[in-house]
């Protein structure tokens, strides 16, 4: 039963209580955290590659949009550089994503934007148990296979990442006299090539960047690494990615993500009318702080101090 406020909104957090009175069970929030802040040395450094267009569309925007297509998602956070901030902000306005909930700046490595997201989210006071997905912004053809597949693993263990076998041999190496030597090569049957999503528990990544904080050495490359790294009795498990998933790092990537642009398009085109709902299903979730609140109230609700991720989007 909804209650109404009194300027005659629906207000959710009532609805929510009233709901659980009623014996109906808090859904886990599932909270995808969308990796946007490299400044593209690799790629243009003049022009941001999350901005670049596939098919008509802003890399970013195929990655946000992936996630408000999933039903099971129920809040976005979307970490930026500053220069490209003011686009991503109108962006998500002319696109009115729902679920994005905060825009957020990010750091100099992939680390220092995570934690920002996660500094914010704790602020917030999302619950340890939530399910939190962190996703490269620059692979903008993550599936919904994917994204459930993570969702489903944090039922069973606090971690897991979408990854494919790798198909070459890898070489380990070591430089001797300037040049590089092979000093192994790893069984290749044991090797994957990690993509993203990488989900975990909140409190558990939240443990493992706090550990890691303390570490002078600590440079992970991504995510997993810090659980393993800093909490190896945690299973990390593998979620079966795809092909598709690739990410977009140079201009030469550009051709091939172009090529499955377009094929993705023309198969929405060929299933129009079926494609999946956008809205936001948690109408009423005890659990969940962002429920309730539109995009801009949550930005403004977010307090941040001089130790906090900067620029919540207000």
């Amino acid at each position: 039963m909804d209650e109404k406020t009194s300027d005659g909104k629906t207000d959710a957090r009532s609805a929510s209580v009233a709901s659980e009175s009623e014996g109906s069970a808090p859904v886990t929030p599932v909270v995808a955290v969308v990796l946007a802040a490299g400044f593209g040395t690799r790629f243009d450094p003049e022009s941001p590659k999350q901005l670049m267009t596939l098919d008509g569309r802003p890399i970013i925007c195929w990655s946000i949009e992936a996630f408000e297509a999933d039903d099971r998602v129920t809040d976005v956070v979307v970490v930026v550089n500053p220069r490209v901030r003011p686009v991503v902000e109108r962006l998500v306005d002319e696109c009115g994503y729902p679920k994005v909930r905060a825009i957020v700046d990010g750091g100099p490595r992939r680390a220092d934007s995570t934690v920002s997201a996660l500094r914010l989210l704790e602020s917030a006071g999302i619950p340890a148990g939530a399910k939190l997905l962190i996703h490269d912004g620059v692979r903008p053809f993550v599936s919904s296979r994917c994204i459930d597949g993570c969702i489903d693993a944090l039922d069973g263990v606090d971690a897991a990442t979408v990854a494919v076998p790798s198909t070459d041999t890898i070489l380990v190496t070591d430089v001797v006299g300037g040049r590089r030597i092979i000093s192994d090569v790893p069984d290749r049957s044991r090797m994957y090539r990690a993509q993203t999503p990488q989900a975990f528990r909140f409190g558990t990544i939240r443990r493992a960047y706090a550990l890691a904080a303390g570490d002078p050495g600590f440079a992970p490359t991504d995510d997993t690494q810090v659980v393993v790294d800093y909490l190896p009795d945690h299973r990390v498990v593998i979620v079966d990615g795809d092909a598709d998933n690739i990410k977009i790092t140079t201009r030469a990537d550009m051709p091939e993500a172009e090529r499955i642009a377009r094929r993705i398009d023309v198969g929405r085109s060929d299933a129009a009318g079926s494609a999946p709902s956008v809205t936001n299903p948690a109408a009423a979730l005890t659990e969940n702080p962002f429920v309730g609140m539109r995009p801009r109230e949550v930005r403004s609700r977010v307090a941040m101090d001089g130790t906090s991720a900067q620029g919540v989007r207000r």
